[in-house]
């Protein structure tokens, strides 16, 4: 049987998503649990690595198991096994080709900022900070320059292990809501450090650094030598993994809590 998990994560806990040999990942605490729980060993499939510190409220895994258990033994019961920064939200059995990473049509990710010349407190690791004024408008306006399928080389780490560095970037979005300018990225998949090294260059052209149009002269030129550095992980939020209807999957919400709104 195959079934498949919603599940919530907060970053700051752990190192990543991917397991680890000193098992600090999401998922290893993620595979205990359901060993805890299945007394057997499971090993789940991620829609998405995250990287150490990014935080998630719409991840999707599946695994294979012969156990048979009500469908609230795999969420209450296998929170029951888990630290307090992950829970799962749902689960719900699927079809033997169903494949949390290769079925997905689509990824959402959020970005949040703090644009406030005092670092936040409550808040610390659940956003991220920037204290010079931002230019919401400009920073939207050289956004949509990178709407569409296109070579994202200078938006790449290094350590990318992407096969190829075009992508097709669905949407995206900026918008200011009080001291918070808030990013939302779809694709169909993103290169690693991808979302973070493209708010990177917004914040660049946010506060006056750079023109508008210096954005769409990066990915002409396909050099990550020439952007900006890589922002950092604490506001960056897995929001959303899309299938096909057939699978009957719950849609993961664009809306996220926000802390002081």
């Amino acid at each position: 049987m195959r079934l498949a998990l919603g599940i919530e994560y907060d970053g700051r806990a752990h190192c990543g998503w991917q397991s680890q040999p000193s098992a600090c990942a999401v998922q290893d605490k993620l595979e205990a649990a359901l060993w805890a729980l299945a007394q057997e060993k499971i090993g789940v499939v991620a829609a998405g690595r995250t990287d150490a510190g990014v935080h998630a409220t719409g991840q999707v895994v599946h695994f294979d198991t012969q156990v048979v258990r009500p469908l609230t033994a795999w969420t209450r019961g296998v929170n029951t096994h888990l630290p307090e920064s992950i829970r799962v939200l749902w689960a719900q059995p699927v079809q033997e080709d169903f494949h949390a990473r290769f079925s997905a049509l689509s990824r959402s990710y959020r970005y949040v900022l703090y644009n406030h010349p005092v670092r936040p407190a409550l808040a610390a690791g659940r956003v991220s900070w920037f204290h010079e004024p931002l230019d919401a408008e400009a920073m939207a306006v050289a956004a949509r320059t990178l709407v569409g399928e296109h070579d994202f080389s200078s938006f790449r780490a290094a350590e990318c292990q992407a096969k190829t560095p075009v992508k097709m970037l669905q949407e995206i979005h900026v918008q200011r809501f009080h001291d918070y300018v808030v990013f939302d990225f779809t694709a169909n998949a993103f290169l690693h450090h991808m979302v973070r090294n493209i708010v990177g260059c917004l914040v660049q052209v946010g506060a006056g650094r750079k023109p508008a149009s210096w954005v769409a002269e990066l990915l002409v030129a396909r050099d990550r030598r020439l952007a900006a550095p890589t922002f950092a992980p604490d506001g960056l939020y897995l929001v959303r993994v899309r299938y096909d209807a057939r699978f009957g999957l719950p849609e993961g919400s664009m809306d996220l809590y926000i802390p002081g709104l």
